[in-house]
This record gives structure tokens, sequence and C-alpha cells, in this order.
């Protein structure tokens, strides 16, 4: 199971914030380039979704509301369960991160490249992914501040008023402007791809500087990250099989079950890490550790299902393919060659 590379260059800032974390007016630099990197990121994902592939994939409305309950209902709540495990397992922080990981919204690159591994609805998982994506640009902050409170940074008007700015507005710019730059967006798909995985890295790089500059890091022990990462495996298998066994139940179709396991069961490292930003100010680091995690092991379990539930007598009986396409953003596998519909979405890079 192989390590995602953009999971080293991660890794990588992160150590370089720790040896040379930004201090002074070099902060005040890195955060307003990294204010600027957050509002590019989500002004590309809006120029990037297809509104009427969005509106056509409201026919199969029942999948994805079952994807979004997975993600903003059943997810919550097990962060939420996961407070009794403080302070023996996690420390209050780390469960204000893990907490916020449960909220953030599902990805499309994976879930698409998974999908198609396993000869799954390959456009459904497309169209679960984007508006999954859509709606954690609302859904996620508002259940920040309900559920976080004052631990997530402390919400206000201001806080509010942050997010409309940083995340809605720029969004919904890209909507407005898609007419026009949608063309140009997919056919540079490739170098916005690392203008997105470079606006990520500066925005972890600012996260981390400050952790390091306010001493947050000394509140994390080897021990507390063993029991995190512990905690997180279990929370991963638990919405592997509940999203399975529960599509089942449902009385969906294998193909749909897949698509709903694998949009239905991860989380975004690309919306999360802007959003903790924007979020948590100086907390940040922390608060996006367990989704750095979380992010990792996601996709080296799901390739292993993927590529198992790819040998199914049903999908060897169908003959159809399912091998991965070309690599997505943050190192993820790309879309299949499968359905043309992938095309037409106009998502280019962007493990959103």
């Amino acid at each position: 199971m192989p390590i995602d590379p953009y999971i080293l260059l991660l890794l990588g800032t992160v150590g370089l914030a720790a040896l040379l974390p930004a201090r002074g007016t070099g902060a005040d630099v890195a955060s307003g380039a990294s204010t600027a990197a957050i509002a590019f990121l989500f002004f590309l994902y809006g120029a990037r979704l297809s509104t009427r592939e969005a509106l056509d994939g409201l026919r199969h409305w029942r999948l994805h509301v079952t994807v979004l309950a997975s993600t903003f209902v059943v997810f919550p709540l097990l962060g939420l369960a996961s407070r009794g495990l403080v302070p023996v397992f996690l420390t209050d922080p780390l469960y204000q991160g893990l907490l916020f990981l449960t909220l953030v919204p599902s990805t499309i690159q994976s879930s698409i490249a998974f999908t198609s591994i396993a000869r799954g609805n390959v456009p459904a998982a497309i169209c679960a992914g984007s508006f999954s994506s859509l709606v954690g640009i609302v859904v996620t902050p508002l259940l920040a501040a309900a559920l976080l409170g004052s631990g997530g940074g402390g919400f206000s008007a201001d806080s509010v008023l942050k997010i409309v700015l940083q995340l809605l507005v720029p969004f919904v710019a890209g909507q407005v402007l898609r007419r026009w730059i949608g063309g140009f967006v997919a056919r540079h798909k490739r170098v916005l791809g690392l203008v997105d995985r470079g606006s990520i890295l500066l925005v972890v790089y600012t996260a981390f500087s400050e952790g390091v500059v306010q001493g947050v890091w000394h509140q994390v022990s080897p021990v507390r990250l063993a029991g995190l990462l512990a905690v997180e495996a279990v929370l991963l298998a638990v919405m592997l099989l509940l999203t399975w066994y529960g599509a089942k139940a449902l009385r969906f179709g294998r193909e749909d079950r897949i698509a709903i396991q694998f949009a239905g069961s991860k989380k975004s490292l690309a919306a999360g890490l802007p959003m903790a930003s924007v979020l948590f100010g100086a907390q940040a680091s922390l608060a996006v550790l367990p989704l750095m995690l979380f992010h990792q092991m996601q996709l080296m379990v799901c390739a292993v299902i993927a590529k198992r539930r790819s040998h199914d007598p049903e999908a060897v009986a169908s003959g159809e393919p399912g091998e991965p396409g070309e690599s997505g953003e943050s190192g993820e596998p790309g879309r299949s060659e499968k359905p043309a519909a992938a095309a037409r979405t106009g998502i280019g890079t962007g493990n959103r």
C-alpha cells in the first residue's frame, strides 16, 4: 500500500514550519498569502463544478441523500460519541480536531477513482462528491459553530463574515464565471492542480507556523498520536461497514452501494484544510492533524477494498473495466476512462 506522495509533501511542510516558523512580518505576509490562496482555491472549486451535471444527478436523489446523511449526520454523531475517549485516548484539542474531521465534506477525486476500480456507479460518485462539497461550504462551518463552540477558536459574527468572504463568495464567483472560464480551467487542469496543491501547502505552513509560535505542539505526545490513530482506524472501519450494509438494507444495487461506500466514508483534505485555517486560527495546526492522518488512512484502506470489489463475481460477470485513470490531486488516483460523464462534469483536479 503506497504512501500518498502529497502526504510526504505535507509532512515536509510541517517539518519546515517546525524548524523555520514564520514570525513577525514574515507571519503577516504568510497569513495574507494564505488568505488569498484559500479564496482562490474555492474560486477554482466553483469554476470546476458543472451546475448542469449536478442538476442532472438529482434524479438519483435517494443515493445522494444517503451519502449526505453519512457525511453530515452519521459522521458527526460518531465524532460526538468520541468525547467519551477524553482524556484516556485523546486530549481535548485532539478531540476538537477529530470532531472537525467528522464535519468536513466528502472527496470527489478519490471517490470517483475507487468507485471506478471497484466497477461501481461512477456518475453517481461524481455527483455525490460534488453535492457533498457544495453543501459542505455552508454546512461544515455551521456544524462547527454549533458543535465546537468556543473550542473551535471562538465563533462570532466576524467569524461568519470571514467564512462567507473567504469561502462562499469566491465559490459563487467561480460558478458565475464558469460560463466564460470553464473551458480554460478544463484545458489547464494539470497546471491549476499544481496551484491547488501549492496553495494547500501554503495554508499548512501558515497554520503550523502559528502553532509552533504559540507552543501548541507541546500538548501532543507519541502516546497521544498512537491513540488518535487507533480511534481513527475504528472510525473508518465503522463508516465503511455502515455505508456498505446500510446501503444494502436500503435495497440499493451493487454499483450504487459501491458509490455510497466510497463517497460516504471519506473526508476531503483539500476542503478541510482551508476551512480549518479560517475557523481555528492559531489552533488550526492541531485541528488539521486528525484530518491529515485520516486522509492517508482512507486512501490506503479504500485502495485495497476497491481492488477486492473489482474481483467480485458480479463485477467480473459484467465485464466492465475497472482500471484507474490518470492521477488526481493530492496524489490520489484519478478518474477512470469508463464513463463519459466524468469528462462532462468539468471537475478537474482537486480532492474537494
